[in-house]
């Protein structure tokens, strides 16, 4: 997580949600939610499924990011290449997160905050 002129914000609450693999949100417990906070350099991992699409939304990711003290952004990633980016009317590209070459589902973002 960076600051608009590239500086880490360390201590960011990140909190992730999604679909499962059948594209049922999970209202009664914490399957595919979880938070976590970044590190000095701003950095954050995610580890989780890949979750499914579901009628009228492309494959994405739910989170919400909040630099200490300031206000909270709720927004979604997305998966690059995905025929139902088109079709989901939410869809921004700008949100897609960047897919490495080596590995099967690995994915990266950089969220940039006011800090």
């Amino acid at each position: 997580m960076l600051t608009a002129d590239c500086k880490p914000v360390a201590n960011a609450l990140l909190d992730f949600w999604h679909a499962d693999e059948d594209g049922e949100y999970d209202n009664r417990g914490f399957r595919y939610r979880g938070h976590q906070f970044t590190d000095a350099g701003g950095r954050y991992r995610l580890v989780t499924n890949v979750p499914a699409e579901y009628p009228g939304r492309a494959r994405h990711i739910h989170v919400k990011v909040q630099a200490p003290g300031r206000r909270v952004l709720t927004t979604q990633l997305y998966f690059p290449g995905e025929d139902g980016n088109r079709r989901d009317a939410l869809y921004r590209r700008d949100l897609e997160m960047r897919m490495s070459a080596k590995g099967a589902g690995e994915g990266a973002f950089d969220f940039v905050v006011e800090a």
